[in-house]
């Protein structure tokens, strides 16, 4: 393989294992300020419990988080300096923003929220927790900002062969942002929910469980219930967008070959680029057209229409289905998981929740559904700009590093070692913190229910 498909290899490896932990974190530090407005507000130590556990899983996901954000980052240098000498009037400022608005806010107060119970007044540390989830938010719009901008170009000139910004807001909320915002925040959301949904459930069945892991999982379940119908609707409204101004993506997602009216949805089958056709293709009439131009008829350009500016089929064929389906098992378990709780909602005097075992079992196993719902939702986003860096303005040829393949080759496998083992901890972190909740110290003039309750 040449310099440019072992970076490219790099890059997916390292941000694919980058956004596992923002995709957490975002939304985890908005659960954990609900819980500590909730025990300001009742004064019921199951709450306080619920954010010093969680507390601990944001400081380890985020520590994981910020560690390869800065590995990533480098390699913009390394393996893509066309790009940054190519885009870095514009590329540059927004990744400071993200730098200077969040980062520096999450790592300011990050300390006061881990360190600071028992030593700063409530009000304190309920605005420190604020801030850090604020933080994480400005994160997340600053980098999907320039991530959309490379997909939606607006706001610039180019002179000389440099992209030179001529309207800030133009670049910064350049078309497809919105969109992309909105359906990330969500992507969060879930993730974070089942995150804590799954984890709870290992709890209750290894018997570990706290009162703040029934508080935890009742809110992550209510939360999953509530977002995943919106986030079918922003995927909709996503879509559209992307038909708009990338339609040889929306082609390949849908494995459309030739333009039509009225195409048909292929729920299944096996893209074969060579031959122009998917083979054992399962299709519904016309619910292609309707799904992404709301009309029975409405014409939907084919994948030969774009002869050399169109991404591979098959990855970003799959990954679409991957996603889709992942999405579609969380909606399933989260109403079905909803409404056992509603109907159990009497049994229980004390709030805990009380749901089926086998059920348990499906959202432990659930536990990361987020991950690849999120995984291959960026897959195809990112396959399907190809082959272009700047979308239809600058091929991802163009900006590659000339550093020996070789050099890429030893680094990429160094990078994939490292990477699995952190995986394989992390993951086992979490598993031994919920087999073993951690007793928290007491706060000034009131012993924690956890030692009180000896665990």
């Amino acid at each position: 393989m040449d310099a440019l498909i072992l970076s490219r290899i790099q890059f997916a490896a390292n941000i694919s294992f980058h956004i596992l932990f923002p995709t957490i974190t975002i939304a985890l530090c908005w659960f954990l300020l609900f819980f500590r407005l909730r025990f300001i507000k009742t004064r019921d130590p199951a709450w306080e419990e619920a954010y010093y556990f969680w507390t601990k899983v944001f400081a380890l996901t985020f520590a994981l988080g910020v560690v390869s954000g800065i590995v990533m980052s480098f390699q913009f240098g390394t393996n893509w300096p066309g790009f940054m000498e190519r885009t870095g009037n514009i590329s540059g400022p927004l990744l400071g923003y993200e730098v200077l608005t969040a980062f520096f806010l999450e790592a300011s107060f990050l300390g006061i929220m881990l360190f600071g119970r028992g030593r700063v007044s409530e009000r304190v540390h309920l605005i420190a927790t604020f801030l850090v989830a604020f933080g994480t938010t400005m994160s997340a719009f600053w980098i999907l900002s320039l991530n959309s901008w490379m997909h939606t170009p607006a706001g610039f000139e180019i002179v000389n062969g440099q992209f030179i910004p001529t309207d800030w807001l133009a670049v910064i909320f350049n078309p497809s942002f919105p969109y992309r915002l909105a359906h990330k925040l969500l992507a969060s959301a879930l993730t974070a929910s089942f995150l804590i949904a799954g984890l709870c459930a290992w709890q209750l069945i290894k018997g570990s469980a706290t009162a703040g892991t029934h508080k935890a999982m009742r809110s992550a379940l209510v939360a999953a219930a509530v977002v995943i119908p919106i986030q079918f609707f922003a995927g909709d409204l996503h879509g559209l967008n992307t038909l708009e101004h990338q339609p040889a993506k929306v082609a390949a997602m849908e494995g459309i070959w030739e333009t039509e009216s009225g195409a048909p949805l292929t729920l299944f089958g096996i893209p074969d680029e060579a031959a122009g056709t998917t083979h054992y293709a399962i299709k519904i009439p016309k619910l292609a057209s309707l799904i992404l131009t709301h009309d029975l008829n409405g014409e939907v350009k084919g994948i030969n229409e774009f002869p050399d500016a169109h991404p591979p089929v098959a990855p970003v064929f799959w990954a679409f289905r991957v996603m889709v389906g992942v999405g579609t098992l969380m909606l399933v378990v989260a109403w079905f998981t909803a409404w056992q709780l509603w109907r159990r909602r009497g049994q229980s005097a004390s709030g805990k929740v009380q749901l089926p075992r086998p059920l348990l079992y499906v959202l432990a196993g659930m536990t990361f559904s987020g991950w690849v719902a999120t995984l291959s939702g960026w897959y195809v986003t990112e396959i399907g700009r190809q082959p272009y860096v700047v979308f239809g303005l600058l091929r991802t040829s163009e900006v590659g590093t000339q550093i020996a393949p070789s050099m890429i080759a030893l680094t990429l496998t160094a990078y994939l070692i490292v990477y699995a083992l952190l995986l394989v901890t992390y993951i086992g972190v979490l598993k031994y913190m919920a087999e073993n909740p951690f007793k928290h110290a007491p706060l000034p003039g009131r012993e924690s229910a956890l030692g009180k309750a000896g665990v």
